[in-house]
Order: structure tokens, then C-alpha cells, then sequence
């Protein structure tokens, strides 16, 4: 059993020392992996309809940045990204990124993604909120080939590259963890993941009903696959 922490983001702020001593303190506890999470936009929520708690008040580390820090600052833990709502983002962009963090802290990054809830974010960025799971699917099936292959030619809905790739690309193949548990993230779990971040219980019944969402996950692809 690996166990981990997640980084305060809302509570420690901007102090670059106070960052570098939480990270440093989680790995001499003996900690696995450190999580943070991930918001470009915040929105006013008296402007904005909005289903999650954050707001344009609420602090948040872009995480490959933070990373790129910590991965100088630490030796061992691992850097998880728990979430990064992905549909929003350049996905080429975002396989580079994950790829430098990669390399730069010796092979300890964790791409943990979701699709987020935040539509003012979404629009900020560029992108279709309505299109953000299908979207999401596609982009983990480009980022595993940009990191793999030299060069790539993919004609997607969302994403055309032809003849081109990253580099450099990492040594090993960067695991995908999924957020969420809706029934079609179970099934994007099962068909294109690598681990799964939930939010889960402390109470025996909510640890069974997490154990039998991952077993339904696994069903999910079989069904697919077959």
C-alpha cells in the first residue's frame, strides 16, 4: 500500500518557502506522492451559475509549474496531478509539459485528469464544455502517442498533428489516473486508464461501494473490448 498527500493548495498560498518545506516535510514523513490539483480560471459566483466551491478567490498552483519546482526540491515522492481538467487544455501542449516534468524529476509524475465542472473556465480557455468528455477520451489516446512515438500523424474531432512529435519524450510510460465516477468515467477508466481518483469513504459500506465502481469499470471495458 502507497499512501499520499494532498498539497494545501487553498491554504498555504503563494510563499515559495512555505511550499518548498510542505513538499520537503511529506517526503522525510514518508509519504508516496504528493497531489495538487489544478484551476486556471476562478469565476465570480454572483456573475456565474457554478457547481463547484471554488471561486476567482480560491489559489491555485498551475501543477506542472509547481512540479517543475518540487521535482529540484525533493528526491523521492511522487507528483501526482489530481486533477488537471484536461478537455480545456492543448493536449500536445499538455504531453510536453507532463514529459518535461517527467524527465526533470527522474520518472515520478502521475497524469491524473478529469473534466472539470467549471463552464466560465472552459470558455476563458477556448474551449467547448459540452464536448468535454469525448473530448478527453481522444486526448489520452494522443498523449500516449506523442510520448511514445517520434513522430505523429492523427486526425481526431478535436486534433489534427501530421508528421510531428515532442521531444524530448519520456523514459517510460507516464500512468494515467482518471477523477471522477460518473458511468462513463468507469468506462474511460476501464478502456484508457491507469488508476482512478475518487473521492471516498471512511465507512466500511463506502469502501465496498468503491471496490464494486472499479469492478463495474473493469466489466465496462471487457463489454467494450469484446
Amino acid at each position: 500500500m502507497q499512501i499520499g498527500v494532498t498539497y494545501p493548495q487553498l491554504e498555504l498560498g503563494a510563499d515559495p518557502a512555505a511550499i518548498r518545506d510542505f513538499a520537503q516535510a511529506a517526503e522525510q514523513a514518508g509519504y508516496d506522492y504528493l497531489l495538487a490539483y489544478d484551476h486556471v480560471l476562478g469565476a465570480d459566483p454572483s456573475k456565474h451559475d457554478l457547481s463547484g466551491p471554488y471561486t476567482h478567490e480560491s489559489l491555485f498552483h498551475e501543477p506542472f509549474v509547481l512540479f517543475g519546482y518540487l521535482s529540484g526540491l525533493t528526491e523521492r515522492i511522487g507528483l501526482v496531478t489530481g486533477i488537471i481538467v484536461l478537455p480545456q487544455r492543448q493536449t500536445a501542449l499538455v504531453a510536453k509539459q507532463a514529459a518535461e516534468v517527467d524527465i526533470l524529476s527522474g520518472g515520478r509524475l502521475t497524469l491524473g485528469i478529469g473534466i472539470g465542472w467549471n463552464h466560465v473556465e472552459y470558455e476563458g480557455l477556448g474551449q467547448d464544455f459540452r464536448t468535454r468528455g469525448r473530448r478527453s477520451e481522444e486526448q489520452v489516446q494522443l498523449l500516449r502517442r506523442l510520448w511514445e512515438e517520434p513522430l505523429v500523424t492523427f486526425e481526431g474531432e478535436f486534433d489534427t498533428i501530421r508528421d510531428a512529435g515532442i521531444h524530448p519524450r519520456p523514459n517510460r510510460r507516464i500512468p494515467i489516473w482518471f477523477g471522477g465516477g460518473a458511468e462513463s468515467v468507469l468506462r474511460r477508466i476501464g478502456r484508457y486508464g491507469d488508476g482512478w481518483l475518487t473521492l471516498g469513504g471512511n465507512t466500511a459500506e463506502q469502501r465496498a461501494d468503491l471496490v464494486a465502481r472499479f469492478d463495474r469499470a473493469r466489466e465496462l471495458a471487457r463489454a467494450v473490448e469484446a
